[in-house]
């Protein structure tokens, strides 16, 4: 059995930090900052926080792309989507790193939007329609999912060891198992090509192929920064093949202003709907187990004490970005595990170099032309790339049900039904079509159909009964699990 631990006990900090320097006297003492405290010079704190945006980009700009290309929106709106992402994950990370208020754990945790939302909010947003009548809804539900998330903050911060390994790795691994066939659709050309001879064409898989076959030799090949940034130079690579071929333009970068200001409902006045908040509902429950996970396993490398105070400032910034990202056209945010993983092969700590990223991110988001850039990336492209990062999300799943005793019954109950339930929607879609377009924002979505599942039945079969219910690891996950991928999309 995997030895049972509480969020609560968090690892002590590390002594590394307080020590004197060499061949200074010792004799009298004086506080010394943490790693985490400390400000770099400007030099320094620039080029740090330039590395973290770069790690962050790939993967944070591809959910607006996705979102809205499945809702048919056209490259203008896409450019415009871009571009409030960017300028919201910018001030997101910019009060997580820095605290304002209790908003806010002051550690070095960039925010970028949950991949665990991608799949509600297509299902919403189609059953809404599509397009931008289609976001309005999606926007609806976002603001509320933002507003729960900041009010139940205190309260989830202890309700953390009701969702142990088995549910967390089941969840982690739905959202993978779910989202690549996301990514198969865009290698084969985009859902948009759906029932023409151009959708599945052998040119759209070469460039799928090539894309993804250049970010594997990278990671073989590259030293650790360079296959940090494997993700983002197989865009590149991949797109600039597709141009010298013909089959991508940039004449939207051309017509697109250089300077833009995100204004808040841009497409109209948000419409809330009673089934798409409640699946929404589900989408920010499973991000704040996420959140927790990663404010304990950025704790465990930096050697910051971490608490329950600490998890709720930092679901409060959650849910104060998530309200943010809807009234200024984006999306739920999360902390991003490629960035944690960042911070421990750069053994760079300052929570001040996240904010210098903010900065950075915040002025992207006010370049349209730079979402325009990203907009144009082929479908084919972006499809390549995409499979290997929610193959990583799946993959950490498996890992972290790696440390549940998967020999016990109920255990392998929670995980068979509940991969069970997440494959339902994409396998009978049929069953869904039946169904009311409240209910199938609801239910028409693998992850929050699975992740229900695995939810009720560990309340079923682990917490209301006389069983002891088994706490996540978070010192284990900390060391091996989602805070240390080597490139790829972050674990939500």
């Amino acid at each position: 059995m995997p030895r049972q631990s509480s969020p609560q006990s968090s690892p002590q900090p590390s002594p590394q930090w307080s020590r004197q320097p060499s061949g200074r006297s010792s004799g009298r003492s004086r506080p010394q900052t943490h790693p985490v405290d400390e400000l770099l010079p400007l030099p320094r704190l620039a080029l740090y926080g330039f590395q973290h945006v770069l790690a962050f980009y790939a993967a944070a700009v591809i959910v607006p792309v996705l979102l809205g290309n499945a809702l048919g929106l056209s490259r203008q709106e896409l450019v415009h989507l871009i571009s409030a992402d960017l300028l919201t994950c910018g001030v997101a990370s910019i009060v997580q790193a820095l605290g304002v208020w209790r908003i806010g754990a002051k550690l070095p945790l960039v925010q970028g939007v949950t991949f665990t939302a991608v799949s509600p909010m297509i299902a919403i947003g189609t059953g809404a329609g599509g397009g931008t009548a289609g976001l309005l809804v999606v926007y609806g539900a976002v603001i509320t999912a933002g507003i729960a998330t900041f009010l139940f903050a205190p309260l989830f911060s202890r309700l953390v060891k009701y969702f142990p390994p088995v549910v967390i790795g089941t969840i982690l691994t739905i959202i993978g198992i779910t989202l690549i066939p996301v990514a198969l659709q865009d290698a084969a050309g985009g859902a948009h090509l759906i029932g023409t001879p151009a959708y599945g064409d052998p040119k759209n898989l070469a460039y799928a192929a090539g894309t993804l076959l250049f970010i594997l030799t990278l990671v073989r090949i590259g030293r650790p920064f360079l296959s940090s940034l494997a993700v983002l130079l197989g865009l590149v690579v991949g797109t600039a093949a597709a141009w010298l071929f013909g089959d991508t333009d940039f004449a939207v970068v051309r017509e697109t202003d250089w300077f833009g200001v995100t204004t808040p409902f841009h497409y109209g006045m948000p419409r809330f709907e009673l089934l798409p908040i409640a699946a929404m509902l589900v989408v920010v429950l499973i991000t704040m187990v996420e959140t927790t996970g990663d404010v304990y396993a950025i704790g465990e490398i930096t050697g910051k004490k971490v608490d329950a105070d600490t998890v709720a400032r930092a679901l409060r910034a959650d849910g104060a970005a998530t309200v943010l990202g809807g009234v200024l056209n984006s999306f739920p945010y999360v902390a991003f595990a490629e960035n944690i993983g960042l911070v421990r092969m750069s053994k760079v700590m300052s929570r001040y170099v996240v904010v210098a990223a903010g900065v950075f991110m915040v002025v992207l988001g006010l370049l349209p032309k730079a979402g325009s850039l990203v907009a144009s990336v082929p479908h084919p492209v972006l499809g390549g790339a995409a499979i290997s990062m929610f193959g990583i999300v799946a993959a950490v799943g498996i890992q972290i049900l790696g440390k549940a005793d998967l020999r016990e019954e109920r255990n392998t109950l929670i995980l068979a039904v509940s991969l069970g339930a997440a494959l339902l929607p994409t396998t009978v879609g049929p069953f869904f079509d039946r169904m009311p377009d409240g209910l199938r924002a609801v239910l028409d979505s693998g992850i929050t159909l699975g992740a229900l599942t695995a939810i009720a039945l560990n309340l079923l079969f682990n917490v209301f009964t006389s069983r002891g219910t088994m706490e996540i690891d978070w010192d284990d996950i900390g060391e091996e699990g989602p805070a240390a991928p080597r490139f790829g999309a972050p674990a939500r």
